[in-house]
């Protein structure tokens, strides 16, 4: 059985169909970046010869996860396209960006996007996730890039007041999460990762900061404010 047809059985145990279409966007997706990671370090060196397991069906599985109705997405730090450009070639309904810092990983973004022939491409934005313009997402993502308090502050300008976060986590996660609620209020779930038993997938409600917290903030700082810049 070929690595693809094993991503479509296992998608399909999750209730996932995958399409001709999705598959061969998705094979695109794999081939540029072997291509690229001779002269970018876009994902783990180790991890490259398992890409399809530990890159895209890690990232795919978020899929039933972001629900029907969503209109919008943000990918933050995303890198090789994980789990942004995955997600863009299984749910083409969604307006996507993805903000990523490294000039050189967002080429390789808009390229593996162009050569994948994605329905509706994404906005790709190069900056800093916290000075990026503030993207006003139903759903933020975000998959091996900080410390899960650092990444509600950071998601925070860029969600809509009932936005989910669903957020890659390691074994690590229940110390992250004790350590982040103490500024934030925090409706979490975690949902057991198909691909690595001791990680995890965080999908996160509509989070707010702590009394604490929103006393420390500057005025022109608060939730509330952000909504009407």
């Amino acid at each position: 059985m070929s690595d693809l047809d094993l991503f479509r059985m296992r998608m399909r145990e999750l209730g996932v169909d995958v399409s001709r279409e999705t598959s061969g966007q998705l094979e695109v997706l794999v081939g540029t970046l072997v291509r690229w990671q001779k002269a970018i370090n876009l994902v783990g060196r180790t991890t490259i010869e398992d890409v399809w397991t530990r890159h895209v069906l890690d990232s795919a599985q978020l899929a039933p996860l972001v629900p029907r109705d969503a209109k919008t997405l943000a990918d933050l730090g995303s890198g090789g396209g994980f789990p942004g450009l995955v997600l863009a070639s299984l749910r083409p309904d969604l307006d996507m960006t993805l903000i990523e810092v490294d000039a050189r990983k967002a080429a390789f973004l808009g390229e593996a996007a162009r050569r994948m022939g994605l329905k509706k491409p994404p906005r790709v934005v190069i900056g800093r996730i916290e000075e990026a313009p503030a993207d006003n997402a139903d759903v933020v993502t975000a998959r091996a890039l900080a410390p899960l308090g650092q990444l509600l502050r950071w998601a925070d300008r860029h969600r809509t007041d009932t936005a989910i976060c669903l957020f890659h986590k390691g074994k690590g996660w229940q110390a992250e999460l004790t350590e982040a609620m103490k500024d934030w209020d925090i409706p979490c779930q975690p949902l057991s990762s198909i691909t690595d038993r001791d990680a995890v997938i965080l999908r996160i409600g509509s989070y707010t900061a702590t009394a604490g917290v929103r006393d420390r903030q500057p005025k022109g700082r608060r939730r509330q404010d952000h909504d009407s810049d």
